[in-house]
């Protein structure tokens, strides 16, 4: 049975004070929930000061990049060690945001999920077509090339601590997501390319996320689709209430 798993992206948002804040207010909301797992993406200057908050409460700390060196002459990049030594328990990799500004590709995201898994920190793996993509039938063939390269090179015991979110570009931050069977059709679809790259026990238990424009009055209906192991979520996770109706959503 694959563990719910939801994530907050706060992306470039809340300084130290409104993190604070924000990560107080998830924390008192959602302290009793332990059937889904709950992570929060604060910005890098955040980390520090979010983790002495969930520390050791049922909410993980997550980050939102990561360079693949472990040190050295990277002017403004933060490593896993960095991540690993401040509380980070996930980190995403390959938002579609990277890769359109700042040139992420899948083989920078493998190089960046391989040094993540080994320090310990599982990373979530963004995966996803933009709107032409679909709109030329293209979105698996996308998915494909997203999921193979990005993943490449990796065991069937690293994909037990690797999450994939599923998140087409055109449903980001656009209001607009996908339907659950767009998702669902997108999901399994993903499943199936574990299965032929690892093995069915591994494509089994991988969680695959959903990221798009999700919502507390859409969680519901994307959850119950059977490929839908959570969501990663992003504007609506920068103020309490509607993150924890989402989480709730998933009980």
């Amino acid at each position: 049975m694959r563990r719910v798993i939801i994530a907050g992206n706060w992306k470039m948002n809340k300084n130290i004070s409104e993190s604070i804040d924000l990560a107080n207010a998830i924390k008192r909301s959602l302290y009793n929930v332990e059937e889904v797992e709950i992570v929060v993406c604060p910005p890098f200057t955040s980390l520090s000061d979010v983790n002495e908050i969930v520390l050791e409460s049922n909410i993980k700390l997550g980050a939102q990049d990561v360079y693949w060196e472990k040190e050295g002459a990277f002017t403004g990049e933060v490593s896993s060690p960095m991540l690993k030594n401040v509380g980070c328990e996930y980190c995403i990799v390959g938002h579609s945001e990277r890769r359109q500004f700042f040139g992420e590709t899948n083989e920078t995201v493998n190089k960046k999920a391989k040094a993540l898994l080994k320090e310990g920190i599982m990373p979530i793996v963004c995966v996803g077509e933009k709107l032409e993509d679909r709109k030329a039938n293209k979105t698996f063939d996308v998915i494909k090339d997203h999921v193979t390269n990005s993943l490449a090179g990796l065991t069937k015991e690293d994909m037990r601590k690797v999450v994939i979110a599923y998140e087409p570009v055109w449903a980001i931050g656009t209001g607009v997501n996908a339907t659950k069977e767009q998702a669902q059709e997108a999901h399994k679809y993903i499943r199936a390319l574990l299965k032929d790259m690892f093995d069915g026990t591994v494509a089994e238990s991988a969680r695959i996320q959903y990221g798009g424009s999700v919502k507390p009055d859409n969680i519901k209906e994307l959850i119950s689709q059977e490929d839908v192991d959570g969501a990663l979520v992003g504007g609506a996770s920068l103020k309490a209430d509607p993150f924890v109706q989402i989480v709730r959503g998933c009980l």
